[in-house]
């Protein structure tokens, strides 16, 4: 498309690495020595290749977030959806608007890190899910028993390995099953033995479908423990790739930013602050900052946001949360703005956006944070 929007050329092209050079090579010989600004909705996966391909030629390349071209869709004429039509709008966007961010290929520490952590959060999804799945057929089953075990910890899962009804528990009794946990390495296998002994002593009925569900149980409860091993893999993985890195010491000097919230940081972020230029930029960008919503006589009407970076609110605003309790400087905000009026998320969230200003000055500033205990008045 050039400056008047007309189109030049429209074309599908696979994602290929000679097709895609020859596109290249047809845009700039379209272009006539002219620069030429390239323009796409996604940043990562799919058109990897592309984005390397334009990177290593020199050219400009921006992101246009899918939501906004969806909107932007909207104003155009007709209903239908093509791929012509979205790259039509896309490339309308482009060349009509000044504030979209250039793409910037990430450094290998900062891709390791951000695959690390997506997969750390896809095993502790699976975790969860089968979790609950093991919660609901305990349940269905074993009532007293799902009452009384922490499934969170190993040592129940790996009695539920072994042992799943209210018969078997009672025909182990209190001392054999100390016993048999205590060879697993279960620690305080004698008080875990008593409390599933007490369970099955207050359930005698045996539920139709126990034999089946006693062997879901005992299934669920091995995935359950081998996710925990990956994840504990992984979280290893992640601290050491993410200590080698240069802003790691500063970021994790934040009360309540360990190496595992430090690296989603990084990845969410690109591995630096040199797409916001403020700290105000970075607290739009993790959802943090209120949005006005004005109109006609109705102004300083501020609410939340709805497009943000989720995984990096989550990391602010939990290590907010941590910071509560482990700072004594986020306590005392935490507790003015409770006693302002705001609720418990309104508070957590003020915090977050504080400590936003504050993580984005000592990564400018290349200095650790110092713990220092606030002003309470005169001695």
């Amino acid at each position: 498309m050039d400056t008047e929007g007309n189109t030049l050329l429209s074309r599908r092209v696979a994602s290929d690495e000679p097709e895609l050079l020859q596109l290249i090579a047809d845009v700039l010989g379209l272009a006539g020595g002219r620069a030429v600004t390239w323009a796409m909705d996604m940043t990562g996966g799919e058109p990897g290749l592309l984005i390397n391909l334009l990177t290593g030629h020199g050219q400009e390349l921006v992101y246009i977030p899918g939501v906004a071209v969806n909107r932007a869709t909207d104003s155009y004429r007709g209903q239908g959806k093509t791929d012509a039509r979205d790259a039509r709008v896309i490339a309308e966007q482009a060349r009509m608007r000044r504030d979209l961010l250039p793409v910037r290929l990430d450094d290998e520490a900062v891709i390791e890190l951000r695959l690390l952590t997506e997969r750390r959060a896809d095993l502790v999804a699976d975790r969860t899910r089968i979790t609950n799945r093991l919660r609901a057929l305990l349940n269905s089953m074993f009532p007293a028993l799902e009452r009384a075990l922490d499934l969170g910890n190993t040592g129940p899962l790996r009695l539920l390995t072994g042992y799943q009804t209210p018969a078997a528990i009672r025909r182990a009794g209190t001392k054999r099953l100390t016993t048999w946990l205590s060879n697993r390495k279960v620690r305080s296998s004698e008080a875990l033995a008593a409390t599933a002994v007490a369970a099955a002593e207050r359930q005698h009925t045996a539920v139709v479908g126990e034999k089946a569900i006693a062997k879901m149980v005992h299934t669920l409860a091995e995935e359950v423990m081998a996710l925990n091993v990956k994840i504990a893999e992984t979280d290893k993985l992640i601290e050491g790739r993410f200590r080698e890195h240069e802003l790691a010491e500063v970021i994790t000097s934040m009360p309540g930013i360990g190496a595992t919230l430090g690296a989603e940081f990084l990845a969410a972020v690109g591995g630096n602050l040199d797409a916001f230029p403020t700290p105000d930029r970075l607290a739009a960008f993790a959802g943090v900052s209120p949005a006005p919503r004005d109109s006609g006589k109705v102004s300083g009407n501020l609410y939340r946001p709805q497009r943000y970076h989720r995984r990096l609110q989550r990391v602010i605003y939990t290590s907010a949360l941590i910071s509560v309790q482990r700072d004594p400087n986020s306590r005392t905000f935490y507790d003015r703005k409770r006693a302002e009026g705001k609720r418990h998320t309104q508070a957590v969230i003020a915090l977050a956006r504080r400590r936003v200003n504050v993580l984005w000055a000592l990564i400018r500033d290349g200095r650790c944070y110092q713990v220092t205990p606030p002003v309470t008045g005169a001695a």
